[in-house]
């Protein structure tokens, strides 16, 4: 099983699970790679340290270095918050270790996994293709199945730890994992994986041609009105939801850029709307103004 990461100094992401531990066996026999395993203990389960164990025991057996962090968040965390707290580990890792990048194992599955997920969500166009490699981080097993990691796994005799909690139904990835996926036909999952790479491309192109909207603006931080009210509905949105990610506002959903739109369109002068977490947007005769949170 071929896999392809450009030589350098990685930070990699190892919860003990099959998928990890096949892609840490992958990237070892990669040349020109300087890997240092990170794992981070969310605290959810109790038996959670044995993974850091295991983790710290094949790092050893590899020759590279192992970092871990705890984070006690408990056992009724979101998905989204041990995402957000997993990240910031690794981000700091990679600072520390000077990194040109993450890699993580996200897999063909997970992939498969999230677009219909975010397809119940109704998160818009950027749902149907999530989890591309963008800047410095890097998935590189996403054109290999779920299967494809176990046989790798049982053929190269790998040690690795099962997560309970991916059994727990109200989840809603583990529900469809486990009662969605293996109903899909090859042919049907051919199709969507076909699905997520087009889109992948019109995104692309979608976000080119914001990025000239945007340019035509004063400042990063300011869109002038009366071109905005010009916009149709469809493309308001998509300008919205491009502005609020390029100041790495991403916490919002379709209901949220809706609200936002309308209030920038129809709130008088002198207003100022709420986004997430602090930030506002502040209406004025000609402009509307992005004011940042400092939380």
């Amino acid at each position: 099983m071929d896999i392809q990461v450009q030589p350098g100094r990685y930070v990699v992401a190892v919860s003990g699970g099959v998928d990890s531990m096949a892609l840490l066996s992958m990237l070892s026999v990669l040349p020109g790679l300087k890997l240092t395993v990170a794992h981070y203990d969310h605290g959810i389960r109790e038996d959670s340290a044995e993974d850091r164990r295991l983790v710290a025991t094949e790092a050893q057996k590899y020759g590279l270095p192992f970092v871990y962090a705890e984070g006690s968040l408990g056992s009724d965390t979101s998905e989204a918050t041990a995402r957000n707290a997993r990240y910031a580990f690794l981000r700091k890792v990679q600072q520390a270790t000077n990194a040109r990048g993450i890699i993580t194992a996200h897999h063909q599955d997970d992939l498969l996994e999230t677009v219909i997920m975010n397809l119940i969500r109704g998160t818009g166009r950027k749902g149907l293709s999530p989890l591309v490699n963008v800047h410095d981080l890097h998935r590189p097993l996403l054109h290999l199945s779920k299967q494809d990691l176990w046989l790798h796994a049982l053929d190269n005799q790998l040690i690795w730890r099962e997560d309970s909690t991916n059994q727990d139904l109200r989840y809603m990835r583990n529900y469809l994992r486990h009662k969605v996926m293996p109903k899909m036909s090859p042919a049907d999952r051919q199709k969507l994986v076909q699905l997520t790479r087009r889109q992948a491309e019109i995104n692309h192109q979608m976000d080119t041609l914001l990025a000239n909207y945007m340019h035509i603006q004063d400042q990063r931080e300011v869109l002038k009105r009366q071109w905005f009210l010009d916009l149709s509905h469809k493309v308001a949105q998509e300008v919205m939801a491009h502005w609020l990610r390029t100041h790495s506002i991403n916490d919002f959903d379709k209901r949220g850029i809706d609200r936002l739109v309308v209030g920038a369109k129809v709130t008088k002068p002198g207003k100022t709307l709420d986004i997430v977490k602090g930030n506002q947007l502040i209406i004025t005769p000609n402009y509307l103004l992005l004011k940042k949170s400092n939380r």
